[in-house]
C-alpha cells in the first residue's frame, strides 16, 4: 500500500457506513482500491440471496476509495452496476476498483466484484468530479 498519504488512507478507512456493513478496505493505492465483504444472513433479501444494495455498497466503497486516493475530494456523478451471479452466505466478495480514464476534473472507474474463486459476480462503473 503505497502512494496514498497516511491522512487520506485514515479518512477512507474510517468510513462509518462501511464499518456498519462489514466492508474492509484491503488494498489502497493511487487510483486503485480493493474492498471485501463477507456475506452474512443479515445481508440477504427475501429470496435468500445477497441484497443488491450490499453488493452495490461493496463496489461503491472501492469506487470511493480509489477515486479519493489522490487526496482530492471526488464526488460521484454517475454509477451503474450489472449483477451477474448470486453467492451464498459465508462467501467473501472482493471489489477491485481501477481508474480507467481521467479528463480534467472528471475520472472514470471500473469496479469488478468477484467471489472467492475469482468468478465475476458484478461489474460496476462510476464517474467522479474532483472538487479541487
Amino acid at each position: 500500500m503505497s502512494g496514498v498519504p497516511d491522512e487520506v488512507r485514515e479518512r477512507i478507512e474510517s468510513d462509518a457506513f462501511c464499518e456498519t456493513l462489514g466492508i474492509d478496505v484491503v488494498e489502497l493505492d493511487s487510483g486503485y482500491a480493493r474492498t471485501q465483504l463477507t456475506i452474512t444472513e443479515d445481508l440477504l433479501n427475501f429470496h435468500d440471496t445477497p441484497h443488491g444494495g450490499a453488493i452495490y455498497s461493496l463496489a461503491d466503497a472501492a469506487f470511493a476509495a480509489a477515486s479519493n486516493s489522490h487526496g482530492e475530494t471526488a464526488v460521484a456523478l454517475e454509477t451503474n452496476i450489472s449483477y451477474l451471479e448470486a453467492v451464498d452466505v459465508g462467501e467473501t466478495l472482493t471489489a477491485t476498483a481501477e481508474e480507467t480514464h481521467i479528463a480534467g476534473k472528471t475520472a472514470e472507474y471500473e469496479i469488478v466484484i468477484t467471489d472467492e474463486n475469482e468468478n465475476r459476480i458484478a461489474t460496476f462503473r462510476g464517474r467522479v468530479y474532483r472538487m479541487t
